[in-house]
């Protein structure tokens, strides 16, 4: 078994850490068909792309988009179905389905990206980066959701959520979700994402809430994170090549893995195997930390991740 090399921290300056800011502003941009929300942080350099997880959204990315907007400029999309992207009819949401718009997305840049995915944005981004290597400059995958063949309905932000998708019991199951209100909803985002919820401040959770609000008028949210759910766990169970055990020694971009050491959704135990598996991968775990880094500990992600690049420009990683 290859030793893994440890991921460097970059020492350079930061900008401060202002977790005041609001989300950034969003435009939709026609992808595929789609009308896909788009939330952009001016900054310099290449273009960085975010992809959020199972649930979440655009502004899952703000404090660190902001972190790294002196070297890049930040495009944070919302898949179909999530924040604001509605998804056009037939749309499968599988994690092949949300690759191709990611795909369709990162061609028109014209030059290849820094991409970043979180939990089932990290599979999505695999699956993205090995697929079109031409696209991805970096990949940083941050608790990417890798299979799991032990799933535990604890991992869940509700452990009904695994029986949502079934059928004869799940139209059942579907209407006592419906009926969480916004603030409960929060309440288990916080409690199974972060790995201490009290030190979230008040303002990002009031702004969990309003987006939760916003999501329980739309008519598509809670299909688009069933049937996402059930697309997530129906990837594990892909036999032999079309495994994303098998995907990860497919990409070719430098690679940092990012891991809480705190993770209830995704353990950390998956952590090594990950990074080992790919060709240019190296892994960073954060102690103190859940499924979110990038949300909890944004200054921190945002040096390794510079660390990565600065190692990537001297030819050293």
């Amino acid at each position: 078994m290859s030793t893994l090399i440890p991921a460097p921290l970059s020492t350079v300056a930061l900008p401060p850490l202002d977790t005041s800011q609001a989300p950034w502003p969003g435009e939709f941009h026609r992808i595929d068909d789609h009308e896909v929300h788009v939330r952009a942080t001016p900054g310099d350099g290449p273009p960085a792309v975010y992809v959020h997880g199972l649930g979440g959204s655009a502004t899952n990315w703000t404090d660190l988009a902001a972190q790294l907007r002196e070297h890049v400029s930040g495009h944070s999309i919302d898949l179909p179905g999530f924040g604001r992207s509605e998804p056009i009819e037939g749309y499968d949401f599988s994690l092949t389905t949300h690759a191709r718009t990611v795909v369709k997305y990162l061609e028109t840049f014209g030059e290849p990206v820094h991409l970043f995915g979180n939990s089932m944005g990290g599979a999505i981004s695999v699956i993205t980066a090995a697929t079109r290597p031409d696209l991805v400059r970096t990949l940083t995958l941050v608790s990417p959701a890798v299979p799991d063949l032990r799933p535990r309905l604890d991992r869940m932000s509700d452990p009904r959520m695994a029986l949502a998708v079934l059928p004869i019991i799940g139209p059942r199951v579907r209407r006592e979700l419906a009926k969480l209100s916004p603030h409960e909803r929060t309440r288990q985002m916080l409690e199974l994402c972060f790995a201490d919820p009290s030190l979230v401040p008040d303002h990002r959770i009031e702004e969990s809430i309003r987006e939760n609000e916003e999501r329980a008028r739309q008519r598509w949210a809670s299909q688009a994170l069933n049937r996402s759910t059930f697309g997530l766990m129906q990837s594990w169970l892909l036999p032999g090549p079309r495994s994303l055990w098998r995907t990860l020694p497919l990409v070719k971009a430098p690679t940092l893995v990012l891991w809480g050491e705190n993770d209830r959704l995704v353990s950390v135990r998956k952590a090594p195997r990950t990074a080992r598996l790919l060709p240019k991968g190296r892994l960073l775990v954060l102690p103190r930390t859940g499924h979110v880094a990038q949300m909890e500990r944004p200054a921190t992600v945002a040096r390794a991740v510079l660390g990565m690049w600065e190692a990537v420009d001297r030819g050293t990683w």
